[in-house]
């Protein structure tokens, strides 16, 4: 049936509160009936394995907490359990809540795994209510207009209602000060302290997530008397404390409130939801930002941004609003403009690159070029004796493989080991104390080969993409390791981090080059002429490798996935050797400068 204006009757409007933190586009496309059939991209199974590693994250609190808490645990899930393995709570990644029109069930209540559980479970939260439960463990909470959510853990609060509590599997806090935090199994809000050695790690999507729980508590009856504070709590990927917020303080922009800026956000998305899901005019366009990366809506938008030349393929995020906002709509109109000269409609400095920088990305999309060069020349460290490193991790549970490169550009010597590729290794399944074994002979072949280089009047560099991964496993592993053979202190990997020996190529690349599509380096070493062998090669597939090489889910460990990552890491150290080379040599010059660049092909 069609509504007076002509616009459809819509299914109802559900929203998890990831579409708070996440793309409006992507709201209006998860409920535009319309946009059934429109391309979008293949499953992801880097997405589905977080998705897996998050679930069973919350179930080892879940068990944790079931074990600690005694008569005041209850749980909606049958038998008092933590919990299956699969249900998605309110706290996810858009990727793994978003919910377009046609997973709405008739009564309104969306469907989701296991089949059934949700309505059951959430008849069973209000049983626990009703009796006044302390704890309630994978609470349903009641649906609220165009809201809804599952709360890991509800916790009545002393002056009766209740409080939501996260379980996520990410940081939530940094060394410091100034958390209020309680002990995992002691959760109760009115016990939270001063943290003196714990700081808060901003998580805004955590904060709206507490706000919506906060608001489907309010419209239940179930939330804390008016007028006394609002709190939320989050138990992170360390699970070491439970950190407490205070809804009410003025954390956003403006000194808005997390309750304030959660009711903005609201509202606009269930306007976006609601245009789309009756069809009406839209009030989301398509932009490229961060998310788009991993978004199954990217064939659809891209190609809709590609057809409109539009400014943000080149200028992602707020840069592109404000160019819009200011008459520059696509990349030709961008690459048009003086590069000296930002228009005049732009009000102050824009995020992200200098105005300069934007305009020669314009022009090299147009050209066709992935990278042009700053100088003539790019100074790159070199030495006598070279090592190329790069390390492979599984998530946070460790870092596994130590690859290296030796090579001797200034050449050869008696006593000198053989050149090539080495790989230090632990294939016990992370985390594993053999991990700083492993750790522990690569830093002790390393120091060897810097010291002999020293030793005998010769130059030493080594070399990483991107150090900020290899610098905190040194870190850390000098810290958890300390006294294993050949592991070396905290001090003397800081010595070793704040040598000019130790180089990043990524800080080489970012300071010389303008790079059109990215600088990572799958993007960058292919314009040395560099190809991995491996065409699926990249950090999440190695995941999903690493889980077969050391059997990580049960059966028999997969030889072959153990020579794949070492092929692949044996490829990133001869990436950042060939593009070391390239930028030393004569081939640099066949790269455009970024001075000579004009706005037309």
């Amino acid at each position: 049936m069609s509504t007076s204006t002509g616009h459809r009757t819509a299914p109802r409007v559900l929203l998890d509160a990831a579409a708070l933190s996440g793309c409006r586009r992507r709201v209006h496309l998860d409920h535009d009936p319309a946009a059934t059939g429109r391309p979008r991209a293949l499953p992801d199974p880097a997405i589905e394995q977080r998705r897996s590693d998050a679930a069973a994250h919350r179930q080892r609190i879940g068990e944790l907490l079931a074990g600690t808490a005694g008569a005041d645990w209850a749980s909606t899930w049958p038998d008092g359990a933590a919990g299956p393995v699969g249900d998605v709570p309110a706290s996810d990644p858009p990727e793994a809540v978003a919910t377009p029109p046609e997973a709405a069930a008739a009564d309104g209540e969306a469907t989701g795994p296991p089949a059934g559980s949700r309505a059951e479970r959430a008849a069973r939260t209000a049983e626990l209510v009703a009796a006044g439960a302390p704890m309630i463990w994978g609470a349903v909470l009641p649906l609220d207009g165009d809201r809804r959510g599952t709360a890991e853990l509800l916790v009545r609060a002393p002056g009766g209602g209740y409080v939501p509590l996260l379980v996520v599997r990410r940081r939530i806090t940094d060394p410091g000060e100034g958390a209020r935090t309680t002990a995992v199994t002691d959760p109760w809000p009115q016990r939270a302290r001063h943290d003196p050695d714990r700081k808060v790690r901003s998580q805004p999507r955590d904060l709206l997530a507490l706000a919506q729980l906060t608001r489907l508590l309010e419209a239940a009856g179930w939330a804390p008397p008016e007028g006394t504070p609002r709190r939320g709590g989050v138990i992170g990927l360390d699970a070491d404390v439970v950190v407490w917020h205070d809804l009410h303080a003025g954390h956003w922009p403006g000194g808005r409130t997390t309750l304030e800026e959660y009711d903005a956000r609201f509202a606009d998305r269930s306007a976006v939801a609601r245009a789309a899901a009756t069809g009406g005019p839209a009030l989301a366009a398509p932009s490229r930002i961060t998310e788009c990366r991993r978004c199954p809506w990217w064939p659809t938008c891209e190609a809709e941004l590609e057809r409109a030349d539009d400014v943000s393929l080149v200028a992602h995020g707020e840069t592109a609003r404000l160019l819009r906002e200011a008459g520059v709509g696509t990349v030709a109109a961008l690459a048009a403009l003086d590069p000296a000269t930002p228009p005049a409609a732009l009000e102050g400095p824009m995020p992200g690159p200098p105005f300069s920088d934007v305009v020669a990305l314009a022009r090299a999309r147009r050209h066709g070029l992935a990278v042009a060069r700053r100088v003539p020349r790019v100074p790159v460290p070199r030495a006598d004796v070279e090592v190329d490193v790069d390390m492979e991790s599984f998530g946070e549970s460790g870092a596994y493989l130590w690859g290296v490169l030796l090579t001797f550009p200034g050449g050869r010597r008696g006593g000198d080991p053989e050149p090539g590729y080495r790989a230090f290794a632990t294939w016990e399944p992370l985390p594993t104390p053999d991990e700083g074994r492993s750790f522990g002979e690569f830093w002790t072949w390393l120091s060897g080969v810097r010291a002999a280089a020293a030793r005998s009047g010769r130059t030493f560099a080594a070399y990483c993409y991107n150090e900020q991964a290899e610098n905190r496993w040194m870190l850390s592993s000098a810290q958890r390791f300390a006294g294993v053979p050949g592991v070396p202190t905290e001090e003397q990997v800081r010595e070793f981090i704040d040598d000019p020996g130790w180089v990043d190529l990524y800080g080489v690349v970012s300071t010389w080059f303008l790079c059109a599509h990215g600088k990572g380096l799958k993007k960058i070493a292919p314009a040395a002429g560099f190809a991995w062998r491996d065409p699926e090669a990249g950090g999440e597939n190695s995941m999903r490798w690493y889980r077969d090489a050391v059997a990580l889910e049960g059966g028999d460990p997969d030889p072959g996935q153990r020579e794949r990552l070492l092929g692949y890491n044996t490829d990133d150290v001869l990436a950042t050797h060939a593009l070391r080379e390239w930028m030393s040599s004569d081939r640099i010059l066949e790269v455009p400068l970024v001075s000579e660049l004009r706005d037309t092909p």
